[in-house]
């Protein structure tokens, strides 16, 4: 037995095994989000009725390593991205702020290749590529979205603080400003407004 703080942790818990072609720990349930859980996250919302008509894939899955909630305990989650788009955007993430703002993580890329679109608060953009064996240090106070830009799985490992929660709200309200898509073969990130004229 382990005691952290005024947990106690069994040994057994300390160590999870995890696949990393499924993008799963071993032991967890994972959280999955088909097509139909990402209305009002594509931009493109003609094209995502038209894909949802065919039919409801999964787009990503979740899953999670929670050891410990004590103060200064870590968190890790793996997610799997499949390959898609929607129109000319690619699949992606529903994306968030953590409710804890100050908050950092780290995301490691595992297999696949794609980007991470970072947003601050007051609106500035940037977007990183993620592949595997590279590795992205994610700021406190800047919402994170990840785009799978390839034509297989992208699978990823982010570790943050346990303290760090997840703010979903914020993003559903306003969306992220910016939209990663292909362009003739190219991923380009641009204005979401912007993009939305270009299909008027």
């Amino acid at each position: 037995m382990y005691k952290s703080g005024h947990q106690i942790v069994r040994f057994s818990e300390l160590m999870r095994e995890f696949d990393v072609e499924e993008g799963t720990f071993s032991g967890d349930d994972c959280s999955v989000r088909r097509l139909s859980d990402l209305q009002g996250y594509f931009a493109d919302e003609a094209a995502y009725e038209a894909a949802l008509e065919a039919g409801d894939p999964i787009v990503y899955s979740v899953s999670a390593f929670t050891p410990s909630n004590d103060e200064g305990a870590l968190h890790c989650a793996i997610a799997r991205i499949e390959p898609g788009r929607i129109g000319c955007e690619w699949y992606l993430t529903k994306g968030h702020f953590h409710a804890w703002r100050a908050a950092a993580e780290f995301y490691i890329g595992l297999g696949g290749e794609g980007v991470m679109v970072l947003e601050s608060e007051h609106g500035e953009s940037q977007m990183v590529y993620l592949k595997a064996n590279s590795i992205i240090y994610v700021p406190g106070y800047t919402a994170h979205r990840t785009v799978n830009t390839g034509d297989v799985p992208l699978v990823y490992l982010g570790v943050y603080s346990a303290a760090a929660g997840h703010d979903y709200g914020a993003i559903a309200q306003r969306n992220f400003l910016k939209v990663v898509v292909d362009f003739d073969g190219k991923n380009t990130m641009i204005d979401r407004e912007v993009f939305l004229e270009t299909l008027a």
